[in-house]
């Protein structure tokens, strides 16, 4: 089966991929894909899943739901942070002494999340029934 290159809105496509970028983008080609690589790792993904899905967890959730050691958790959380896809937020709850860390998915966590990896997952079937070669024509 042939792949058909052709998108919506015709025209051709640029030799540079980055051209594909509006001039006044927020990031960069290379920061995007970034993005994409971080998720994927399973650790890194199954994070931002639970982040995206479940909302705001501390640490120490992530590491109970997980399954993960400390330094394991927090290797996968910078990586998750350092492009961008999580953010590390701090805050002071009623009754306790210091602060009360916990982690968030980001705008582009959200969409890298459920318009990537998610929406491939659920086009599985959809991948399936085009490619099964017992099927009847």
């Amino acid at each position: 089966m042939a792949t058909d290159h052709s998108r919506p809105g015709g025209g051709d496509l640029p030799e540079d991929p980055a051209d594909l970028l509006p001039d006044d983008s927020v990031l960069s080609l290379d920061e995007y894909l970034a993005m994409h690589a971080a998720v994927g790792h399973r650790t890194r993904y199954e994070i931002l899943y639970r982040l995206v899905h479940g909302g705001d967890m501390s640490p120490k959730e992530l590491e109970d739901a997980l399954d993960v050691d400390d330094s394991t958790l927090h290797y996968h959380l910078n990586e998750l942070v350092d492009v961008g896809l999580v953010e590390k937020r701090q805050r002071t709850d009623r009754g306790q002494d210091g602060l009360y860390t916990y982690y968030r998915a980001t705008v582009f966590g959200e969409v890298t999340l459920t318009d990537g990896v998610d929406e491939l997952i659920r086009g599985e079937q959809d991948f399936e029934a085009l490619y099964d070669s017992t099927a009847d024509s």
